[in-house]
């Protein structure tokens, strides 16, 4: 029988608040969350913003991987051993984070079963999404690559979603899908010509973009 004494753990009010090792800290726009080859010692929680994931090859090129907001993790290598960070993690637009230490992450994952249940399906949803972005690459068009990333970054499907997209820059969406910027451009103004989006700096998706994405 339980104490009644016993306070019941609530995953939510965990991510959005700080505490014994962890902690909320802000960046600016464009400033460096962590660089490649950081020590890898915490598991990072995206409250607010969009962050950029980058990599960097031998050669010094760059690839973006992957864009995040609200709700993602960050930096859950730390969780496998990883000693170094194998990411960028850039704010695309104003970020908050919650850091959460490796340590504290593991107990709070071994000690609350309503936490380690949402981590295990956000993993299962993000191994997801990587298989589809795999597939979105090697068979769809440009277009349709552009449109699945303009709904994902817009949250589309999700409860809380946003529908309009903080600037980001058009080369750093060709970096995403594997293109380049005159291509990029030149979607963006015929999806805008045809009411799939509006933009001015910001973008807003309208729901009538899935067509694209679902069009043979």
């Amino acid at each position: 029988m339980k104490n009644k004494n016993t306070k019941i753990f609530d995953a939510a009010v965990f991510l959005d608040s700080s505490g014994a090792a962890r902690r909320v800290v802000q960046f600016r726009q464009r400033q460096t969350i962590f660089a490649q080859g950081d020590v890898s010692d915490s598991v990072m929680y995206l409250q607010k913003g969009n962050v950029r994931l980058s990599r960097v090859s031998a050669n010094g090129k760059e690839a973006v991987v992957a864009m995040l907001g609200p709700g993602d993790f960050l930096g859950e290598g730390a969780l496998v051993g990883q000693p170094k960070r194998t990411a960028n993690a850039k704010a695309v637009t104003p970020v908050t984070l919650l850091i959460i230490e490796k340590k504290e992450m593991f107990r709070v994952l071994h000690a609350e079963h309503t936490f380690s249940d949402l981590f295990i399906r956000y993993m299962l949803q993000r191994n997801v999404r990587v298989e589809d972005d795999l597939v979105d690459q090697l068979f769809n068009s440009t277009e349709k690559r552009l449109a699945r990333t303009l709904l994902l970054l817009a949250q589309y499907g999700k409860k809380d979603r946003l529908m309009v997209i903080p600037k980001i820059p058009q080369q750093t969406l060709a970096e995403m899908i594997g293109t380049t910027r005159p291509r990029v451009s030149f979607f963006m103004n015929r999806f805008r010509r045809m009411g799939y989006i509006k933009y001015n700096g910001w973008i807003k998706v309208n729901d009538s973009l899935l067509t694209v994405v679902l069009h043979d």
